[in-house]
């Protein structure tokens, strides 16, 4: 089992930042993938971005240039820096874990965090 604590969300104004956090702990792969999907009611959850074990990132064309994601691999945790976020970019976020075991993929989620972007 993979355990994942985010932090970090809130209420911010339009062209402000803010910056999650999700540590990941327990059953820890080595080769894995960390990232951010976000979710409004009524819709489907959406991938914002993410990362592998190899630093190799991958973002949603909505958060190409206003969004970064980095990992620390000591720590296990992954952080999404936004910036000049937009009343759009309101929902709950949540954190992905995938990890490679010997013979299949596992996938974590966790528990979400809101932002909450005012115009």
């Amino acid at each position: 089992q993979v355990q994942l604590v985010e932090s970090g969300g809130g209420s911010v104004q339009a062209g402000g930042s803010l910056r999650l956090s999700c540590a990941a702990s327990g059953r820890i792969f080595s080769i894995n993938t960390m990232g951010w999907h976000r979710q409004v009611p009524g819709k489907q959850r959406e991938l914002v971005a993410v990362i592998t074990s190899g630093d190799n990132t991958n973002y949603a064309d909505s958060a190409k240039g206003r969004f970064t994601i980095s990992r620390d691999n000591a720590k296990n945790t992954v952080y999404l820096q936004m910036n000049s976020l937009k009343p759009e970019d309101t929902a709950v976020y949540y954190c992905n874990y995938k990890g490679l075991g010997s013979t299949r993929m596992y996938d974590y989620w966790g528990q979400g965090t809101q932002v909450t972007v005012s115009s």
